[in-house]
């Protein structure tokens, strides 16, 4: 692997994982860099959900405090993330390469809105929770969201964290530090699964994978730690802006 190449990697990787544990998109930086490198977009977007989960851990760990009283909602939604994230995985395999590569636009835009809307979900968050007795229907509307969120993460991923926040949005969930570390257990049971099946058929750049795992892990632990220091909405308007570009890119690409 050349060094420019190798280091480019590393610093989207790292970036990346800081992004995901702090609000998602992560993938947006990742993935259309492993395409510009040369990567089969099927091959990338593989690759780069192999890269990143590692980061989701990081994340996750260093949310660790906030994940305490959470056994509910963290098995419930968990076991529909795994079951969404498989049917998302083996809908990404089943796609042709070609018609992945048409579709690699529009996932890339929609997961560009998907991360503008980030702020408006941070802000449903802070709704008051549904009453006793309606918990029941939330719950299922909750599961359901989380369940089609699963299966686009399965299969692309990027900006699936917002889908996530508004399922927990849903229940009530108050706190956004407490929402983003169960936003990142959730991702690591989508994206386990997916990792096993595109290892599986052989749909990853292991050397490409393992250099930006580690470099996700690290970003993933101290965009978590410093989550209250980072500039959220910088990040979040140079990930739009970067989505945009890149978007219009593809598209002038394909004419």
């Amino acid at each position: 692997m050349p060094f420019v190449h190798g280091a480019l990697l590393f610093i989207a990787a790292f970036f990346a994982g800081m992004v995901n544990s702090i609000a998602g998109g992560g993938t947006l930086l990742t993935f259309p860099l492993l395409i510009w490198l040369g990567l089969d977009p099927k091959v990338a977007n593989a690759t780069s959900t192999v890269a990143l989960w590692p980061g989701l851990v990081g994340g996750m760990l260093g949310y660790r405090r906030e994940l305490e009283d959470s056994r509910t909602i963290l098995t419930r939604l968990g076991i529909t993330s795994f079951i969404g994230g498989a049917v998302g995985a083996w809908l990404l395999i089943a796609t042709p390469s070609p018609t992945f590569a048409r579709l690699v636009p529009f996932l890339i835009l929609f997961a560009t809105i998907l991360f503008m809307l980030q702020g408006p979900v941070n802000r449903w968050l802070r709704l008051p929770s549904p009453t006793t007795g309606s918990q029941r229907s939330w719950w299922t509307i909750a599961i359901v969201v989380q369940f089609f969120s699963s299966i686009y993460g399965g299969y692309f991923g990027a900006g699936n964290g917002i889908w996530m926040l508004a399922a927990m949005g849903l229940l009530g969930l108050h706190d956004i530090h407490r929402a983003n570390g169960i936003k990142n257990f959730l991702g690591i049971f989508i994206n386990f699964v997916a990792v096993v099946s595109f290892s599986l058929v052989h749909l990853v750049s292991w050397p490409d994978a393992l250099l930006m795992a580690v470099a996700a892990s690290l970003g993933g632990y101290f965009g978590a730690r410093t989550a209250q220091r980072v500039g959220r909405v910088f990040i979040r308007r140079a990930i739009v802006a970067i989505g945009l570009a890149i978007t219009v890119l593809m598209l002038w690409r394909m004419r």
